[in-house]
């Protein structure tokens, strides 16, 4: 591909998985958003929680004096929480909706476009679909939260059901039952789907992405170590080139084909495409997130 990626989509990256510190709300936020303003190979971040009113309102303005899109992810939120989408028992599920609402105040606050969460477990046999009952109300209910506010879009990222997350979303045909069912009612609904995802979900980018074309909302670029006996194992999205990875620079030029192909990556979408790689023990964010854009470029370069 001899033109600039920034003709067809936003370079971003899940700044609190490059930057695993600050996942908990506190940290070097600051410092950290400023490294990813300074770097133009990004034209978008992805953020979660931060704690601190004050510091929140510096790093808003670091972003904005930078030019960077904003998504928000929740998933620490969620995870940290143990909160659960798609409970069964109804005050577990309305407690995981109101504990996340005002996180989707404060992605507004940001300038989020996008607010981004992933289901609870698979329950399995005949309670699944009880539960993807329980989760289409509760994003329903986020989405609505969201549009009376004037708030970011709600993405549901699907994750692996077996490997390590265990989440009900999931393969993409539930995938798919979620986003029809979603769509009816609201506009403001899109799913995400994860590079590294896909082979812990034992699917091809083609079947990962194609189904939910219509519904697609953002995607994450990153790698996974499917061999049990090699460091970063299931879902911890590693750096390319780990011992037992299986996504290399061919896996991401499949990748951003079929993302042509469905129409996703087109001049003048500019959607968001946002590495989500994470430093393993005793590795720089810096040289991880170099490792990412050098895979980026030369995968782009072979188009």
């Amino acid at each position: 591909m001899n033109e600039p990626m920034e003709k067809y989509l936003r370079m971003g990256i899940v700044h609190f998985m490059a930057f695993p510190e600050v996942g908990g709300g506190h940290g070097p936020w600051e410092e950290t958003v400023r490294l990813i303003g300074q770097d133009p190979f990004f034209t978008a971040i992805e953020i979660t929680h931060i704690a601190e009113a004050e510091t929140r309102e510096r790093v808003k303005q670091l972003i904005r004096l930078s030019g960077l899109s904003v998504g928000f992810g929740a998933h620490p939120i969620i995870l940290g929480q143990k909160l659960n989408l798609n409970a069964l028992e109804e005050p577990e599920r309305l407690k995981a909706v109101e504990t996340l609402k005002p996180f989707v105040d404060e992605a507004q606050f940001m300038g989020a476009e996008s607010f981004v969460v992933l289901s609870g477990k698979d329950p399995g046999g005949e309670k699944r679909d009880q539960a993807i009952e329980a989760l289409i109300r509760s994003l329903s209910e986020l989405c609505a939260y969201s549009e009376e506010k004037g708030g970011p879009k709600i993405v549901a990222e699907t994750f692996d059901y077996a490997v390590d997350k265990c989440c009900l979303l999931g393969p993409t045909p539930i995938a798919v039952l979620i986003a029809e069912k979603m769509k009816r009612k609201h506009d403001n609904f899109g799913i995400l789907v994860d590079l590294s995802h896909i082979p812990l979900i034992g699917e091809t980018p083609e079947e990962a992405l194609v189904p939910v074309k219509d519904y697609l909302a953002g995607v994450h670029i990153g790698n996974a170590v499917m061999v049990q006996s090699c460091a970063g194992y299931g879902d911890n999205h590693p750096i390319f080139g780990s011992p037992g990875s299986v996504n290399t620079v061919k896996e991401v030029i499949e990748f951003l084909k079929t993302l042509f192909q469905i129409g996703f990556l087109k001049e003048g979408k500019r959607p968001f495409v946002s590495f989500e790689i994470k430093p393993m023990e005793g590795q720089a964010p810096l040289l991880v997130i170099a490792n990412a854009k050098r895979v980026m470029r030369q995968a782009w370069a072979n188009l």
